[in-house]
Order: structure tokens, then C-alpha cells, then sequence
């Protein structure tokens, strides 16, 4: 534990610098930093990450945003476009472990920041690149949008009611997969590292991210020719699993298709009988019969308070939850005793309730230290580590390289 009673993290010691801007490169950054890595963060002098400025809310002309994706970073400021700025990367990236990047493929190469040159002066650095469509290919000079990613890979096509064209989730769910999976990238070539002594590169594309995810997709095609489509809240043939009303207005998720499962399910209903129903009993008869189970289980909630319905279900032993909301978060006990929101303090709003730090590591536990950082707010400090002094950073900041 650290002086002040926190775990410096399993990443402590581990130096990483983050360029790019908005999410699939920076959500990578904020993994690494949560669990204890040093971030710092290579921003643009006159704006900065444009996600400083995005959200639905912003309070005191903050981002909300921005004080999650810029957590545990350090910013610092420099124009990568300006040949000063892109030696002082060079030299910041030197004794850098990890390079995070998310820019277009072969824009790093033209500032003279490519692997290759990179590489020559750390050969131990694992260079994790995130773009749309990866690093080769027909269409690596396409600007790739997550949102391209998750139609590309396979989400867009089977999210959303049949009824509707394709829908999106109501995040950036294609630009934090790549995101993930750029972090699993990269501490796996950290551990190669230790045998080789060599870094790499780590090649997330967002749309391989998205296709990472899709289940049997693509052998269910391949195989059988079989192509899944929008189902709306259900699985087909899985049931029961769906959302339920409840007489206070609220929904019930409720998931018990296995056999046993359904059967106490049944017994909760008091109708103990349908779990020998011949057109119940099993699971593929529940599954031809879905649309019609659905319908009686529906007027079996619709009679019971969303409380009182989840504490009857949970007498009975059937898997259930209520469809939460960020106020339901603070309210539950079990966000409660496992902390899976903690506060940070900000400069500005003061007390920011954010999602902690995940996975928990039971001995070097990850830790929110400080929300996202104003813009520069630690260029003075790094780049007094690599030997400029005031008298040259004042001239950096007036020349606008800094």
C-alpha cells in the first residue's frame, strides 16, 4: 500500500505513454492507469482531447466524460505536428515500456514516430495500435469510427426488434472492445517481453474487436447457412429469459430456461404443475412455445410490486434482477459493499461519483487516484524528467509546441 492507504496497483513501475484522442486508444490508457501504470498523455496545446468537451452534461464546462477516459493520466502538451514536438515525444517514448496510440495507420510514421524508428531507440517497447480496420489491408486508410466497427463486425446487423432496422447499444461499444482488447494485447506482450527482452506491436482493430465477441456467428453461417437476426429482449428458443412488467411500472429480468431452474420458477408462480406440462417441460418445448410462456409468466409479475417479485424469486432460488438505472446503483447493497462506485474529488465539481477500478486484484487492488486532469497540468513536471528546464519550456509554450 502506498502512504496514503492506497494499493499502488499490479501495473506500478509500469511507464506508459498515451497519444490519440477520444476513446479506443484513451479507454486502453485508462485500464492501464486504473490499475496502476503511469499515464502520460500526449494532448494537443490549443485544444486538447476533444472528449473534453463531449457529453451529455456539462456542468461548470466540465466533461463528465473526460474525468473518467482522463483518470490516473498525466497531461501533457505537445504539437506532434511540429518537428520539436515530435523529438520530445521521441525522447518521452525512449524510456516509455508502452505506446498507445489510435491515430490513422501511417500517420505515425509520417511524424518519423513509426515501429521501426521507435524501436531503435527502445527496443523493448510494446507499440499498441488501435485503428478501425487495423494496420494492413484494403481498407487500413479508412477513417474507422467505432460505430463502423460494431456494422463491420457483426453487432449493428442483430441488435434491436425485428421490426426496426438495425439499432445500436447506448454506448461506444465497438471503440471500448478494441479497447479491452488492445489492454489484453498489451500485457501479454509485457510478459513476453520478460522472456525476449523484445517489444512488439499490438494491432487492436475495431472491427476484429467486434467480431471477437460475436459467439458462433460466423461457423452458424459457415456450417449451416443459418444467419442470425434482430430478436428484440429475447434469445430464440431460450426461454424463459426476458424482461417482465411489474404492477409498479418497473421491468424484471428474469432467466430460467434450464429445467430445474423453470421448475421452481414454476413453483414461485404457484402453478408447480407447468413444470411437467408436456409444452413446458423441456427446453425446446419452451422454446417452440416462447411467445406464449412469455405472455404467462408476464401476467404472473404484472400482479407483484418489482420488491416484493424479486424477493419471491429469490426465495425460490430463480435467477432475477431489476433493469437498473443509475439511481438504482447507488441504492443497491451490493454497489454498496463492494464499492463498485467510488468518489474521486475534482477541482471544479468536487466529489465525482465514477465506476471503480475492474477487475479487483486482492492484494494490488487498482485504485482511482485523481479524475481526468486539466489540459497541461503536467507538462512542467514531465518534461523536467527528460531535462527541460523553465527558461526552455516558456519558450516550447510560446512558440506553441508546448
Amino acid at each position: 500500500m502506498t502512504a496514503s492507504g492506497q494499493s499502488a496497483g499490479p501495473l506500478a513501475g509500469v511507464r506508459v505513454v498515451e497519444m490519440g484522442q477520444l476513446l479506443a486508444g484513451p479507454f486502453c490508457g485508462q485500464l492501464l492507469g486504473d490499475l496502476g501504470a503511469d499515464v502520460v498523455k500526449i494532448e494537443d496545446p490549443a485544444k486538447g482531447d476533444p472528449l473534453r468537451q463531449w457529453g451529455r452534461q456539462l456542468p461548470q464546462g466540465q466533461s463528465l466524460w473526460w474525468s473518467v477516459v482522463g483518470r490516473n493520466k498525466r497531461s501533457v502538451t505537445l504539437n506532434l505536428r511540429d518537428p520539436e514536438g515530435q523529438e520530445l515525444a521521441r525522447q518521452l517514448i525512449a524510456g516509455a515500456d508502452v505506446l498507445v496510440e489510435n491515430f490513422r495507420p501511417g500517420t505515425m510514421e509520417r511524424w518519423g514516430l513509426g515501429f521501426a524508428e521507435l524501436q531503435e531507440l527502445n527496443p523493448g517497447l510494446v507499440m499498441v495500435r488501435v485503428s478501425g480496420f487495423g494496420q494492413d489491408g484494403p481498407y487500413s486508410q479508412r477513417a474507422g469510427y467505432g460505430a463502423i466497427g460494431e456494422a463491420m463486425g457483426g453487432l449493428r446487423y442483430v441488435v434491436g426488434d425485428p421490426s426496426t432496422p438495425p439499432s445500436r447499444v447506448g454506448i461506444s461499444i465497438g471503440d471500448t472492445l478494441a479497447a479491452l482488447f488492445a489492454t489484453i494485447g498489451a500485457l501479454a506482450a509485457l510478459q513476453e517481453r520478460q522472456t525476449s527482452g523484445r517489444g512488439q506491436i499490438v494491432d487492436s482493430a475495431i472491427y476484429e474487436a467486434v467480431l471477437g465477441v460475436m459467439e458462433s456467428l460466423v461457423p452458424e453461417w459457415q456450417v449451416t447457412g443459418y444467419q442470425r437476426e434482430r430478436t428484440g429482449a429475447v434469445l430464440p428458443n431460450v426461454a424463459p429469459s426476458n424482461v417482465y412488467p411489474t404492477q409498479d411500472g418497473q421491468w424484471l429480468l428474469i432467466a430460467a430456461n434450464q429445467d430445474t431452474v423453470f421448475a421452481r420458477l414454476a413453483k414461485a408462480m404457484d402453478a408447480p404443475e407447468l413444470a411437467d406440462d408436456p409444452r413446458y417441460a423441456s427446453h425446446g418445448a419452451r422454446g417452440e412455445r416462447q411467445e406464449e410462456l412469455d405472455n404467462r409468466i408476464a401476467a404472473f409479475t404484472s400482479a407483484l410490486d418489482a420488491e416484493k417479485l424479486e424477493a419471491l424469486l429469490e426465495e425460490h432460488g430463480v435467477p432475477s434482477g431489476r433493469i437498473f438505472r443509475p439511481v438504482d446503483m447507488f441504492a443497491d447493497p451490493q454497489f454498496q459493499a463492494r464499492e463498485s462506485i467510488t468518489e474521486v474529488d475534482h477541482p471544479v465539481l468536487g466529489p465525482v461519483a465514477m465506476q471503480n477500478v475492474f477487475p479487483r486484484l486482492s492484494r494490488t487492488r487498482g485504485t482511482v487516484r485523481w479524475p481526468g486532469p486539466e489540459l497541461g497540468a503536467h507538462t512542467a513536471e514531465v518534461l523536467a524528467g527528460i531535462g527541460v528546464d523553465p527558461d526552455a519550456l516558456a519558450q516550447l509554450r510560446a512558440s506553441g509546441v508546448a
